[in-house]
């Protein structure tokens, strides 16, 4: 039979894959259409209705674009819904979230060094605040809030660092960044979803009926896009952090996440008052540069938690598991020798100060606890350890091999 670790991981693989892909259409639509919608230019002649125009030339030939503030007089005969790009993400991203952090919870969501949970409050809590995330949102939005667009961003930005401190008193670091970045998408989407398109789909229903469009519709869609550009960019950061742990291994991650967010509004207000004026402001850049040094700075402090800790907290079930089969200490001792210089809370291997990935794999609870990473990086495949770093035996490989598949076999 073959192996269901290497095949799940290969699901995990394409679903990401797909993630990406339909990440970067919608990100790039949204920013064309913003980048367009400020960029036209009033021009003589131009037809009732039309608010602005705009030139481009690209691949090759000119493309003549005019924008209707509410509708044209009729409905065209060929209209493209710009809607897919956003749902997919969404779609794949949940899917993905699914299957690292609630399926692997074990071992990506929960922290039990934060918090005592089982998995299944892990995943009510995970799924629980992003729909109440939207909720909370699309209230403010609807409510008098809506006449004060500023004061609605400084109350949602209040939000976001709420939840950013929140999510990090329970998740692992990458889980927290991860989690705050999937509460904002889903913000996103949900606006896509709930608010753009239906008051899109009503404008329609009326050109075909031969009414004249409420030009309110428009400018509802219009306020929950341009919340959509200004959150783009911190949620490409947070997606990608994972990746990187300087980001979520430090106690102040959840402060990196909020000051993430400030960047997002200072890179989003250069561009759009450049593509809106010609100039954009260069004060933007020097803010953006001091905050980002500031985050540098944050993460440069090395987590709390000691080997000492970590060598008298107790085992989790899910660590017992894998620390009590057969085959454990000659796996451990394997990893050890091969891998713990490295992935250490303070790594020996010169030029390396913080372990690869976040993890560490010191300690038996360490190793019970990545007892599927290593069975994959170091088992399976022979991407860790580095080839030009320790030429780590066969012998070894296959003992973490028949370690891992033990347990499996007898559960």
């Amino acid at each position: 039979m073959y192996d269901l670790a290497v095949v799940w991981d290969w699901i995990a693989f394409s679903v990401r894959w797909l993630h990406v892909v339909t990440a970067m259409a919608w990100i790039g639509a949204s920013f064309f259409f913003i980048a367009l919608d400020l960029g036209l230019k009033k021009a003589p002649d131009m037809p009732v209705g039309v608010s602005g125009e705009e030139w481009q030339v690209h691949g090759g030939g000119f493309y003549h674009i005019q924008k209707y503030m509410v509708a044209p007089p009729n409905m065209p005969e060929h209209l493209i819904w710009h809607k897919w790009q956003s749902y997919i993400t969404w779609v794949s991203g949940a899917a993905l979230l699914m299957i690292v952090y609630w399926v692997g919870g074990e071992l990506f969501l929960l922290d039990p060094t934060k918090a005592e949970l089982a998995l299944w409050q892990g995943i009510v809590i995970s799924g629980g605040s992003l729909t109440i995330g939207w909720l909370a949102y699309d209230f403010m939005c609807k409510s008098r809030l809506s006449e004060r667009p500023t004061a609605l961003m400084l109350l949602l930005s209040v939000i976001l660092v709420a939840m950013s401190w929140g999510y990090n008193q329970i998740f692992t670091g990458r889980a927290a960044l991860l989690h705050l970045g999937a509460f904002t998408a889903t913000i996103m989407t949900a606006n896509v979803f709930f608010q753009i398109m239906p008051n899109q789909r009503i404008v329609v229903a009326d050109l075909k009926a031969g009414r004249t469009p409420d030009a309110k519709y428009g400018k509802i869609a219009k306020v929950r896009s341009t919340h959509n550009n200004y959150l783009t960019l911190p949620v490409v950061f947070l997606m990608l952090a994972n990746h990187y742990p300087l980001s979520f291994g430090t106690e102040y991650a959840w402060i990196i996440a909020s000051l993430i967010f400030l960047t997002g509004v200072t890179i989003r207000h250069y561009f759009n008052t450049l593509h809106a004026t010609g100039a954009g402001p260069h004060w933007t850049w020097a803010v953006t540069v001091l905050l980002m040094l500031v985050i540098a700075w944050l993460s440069s402090v090395r987590p709390t938690e000691t080997w000492e800790d970590a060598e008298a907290r107790p085992l989790t079930a899910y660590e017992q598991k894998f620390a009590s089969a057969a085959g454990f200490d000659e796996a451990y001792d394997a990893v050890i020798g091969n891998c713990s210089m490295c992935h250490a809370r303070e790594p020996v291997w010169e030029g390396i100060r913080w372990a690869p990935k976040g993890v560490h794999l010191e300690t038996p609870g360490d190793v019970a606890r990545q007892a599927s990473q290593i069975y994959l990086q170091a088992g399976i495949s022979h991407a860790m350890p580095p080839p030009n770093a320790i030429a780590m035996d066969a012998e070894a490989r296959a003992v973490i091999v028949a370690w891992v598949q033990e347990v499996r076999q007898n559960n």
